[in-house]
């Protein structure tokens, strides 16, 4: 693709979950990521569903948290967009993005830890942990931690 193509390329619609016990996040480590790259459970928006819906979604395929298990608190106010580095761009998601925009929504999680599963059917995380937002921040990669900044200090009332 050119340049002038991979401009022009859209936006994927995309949630993003903060769950939030004790005034900490969940955070999980990514499978497919080389290096210490921990991030929140996100993920693609599919056809007629509402952002709420695809994060309720995603939140049970990345972490087997049900919705019965969280209460809402909050959602960013607008869209939230970043671009796909170079080494990614024209490759990611078939080639078909240019990066995402991105609804985030923070949940209050009532569950207990023993609730919350990362081996699911398609596993995206090795690990996880309930961390402060500014030890997630840390280990995000860089090209969405503009994002993540974002993101906390709208929902900073939730956190520690």
């Amino acid at each position: 693709m050119t340049p002038e193509q991979l401009n022009a390329l859209p936006y994927r619609p995309c949630v993003g979950i903060v769950l939030i016990k004790d005034g900490l996040v969940f955070s999980a480590k990514r499978i497919d990521t080389p290096g210490d790259a921990w991030q929140m459970p996100q993920g693609g928006m599919d056809k007629g569903e509402t952002p709420k819906q695809a994060g309720l979604r995603e939140l049970y395929e990345e972490t087997g948290v049900s919705d019965d298990l969280v209460k809402k608190l909050g959602k960013t106010e607008d869209w939230l967009f970043y671009d796909l580095p170079d080494h990614l761009l024209g490759k990611a998601w078939g080639g078909k993005y240019r990066g995402q925009k991105q609804k985030w929504f923070a949940f209050q999680f009532n569950g207990t830890d023993d609730a919350i599963n990362i081996a699911t059917e398609h596993p995206e995380f090795s690990e996880w942990a309930w961390k402060p937002a500014n030890e997630v921040l840390e280990h995000i990669v860089p090209f969405k931690r503009h994002i993540y900044e974002a993101v906390f200090t709208e929902f900073r009332a939730f956190l520690k």
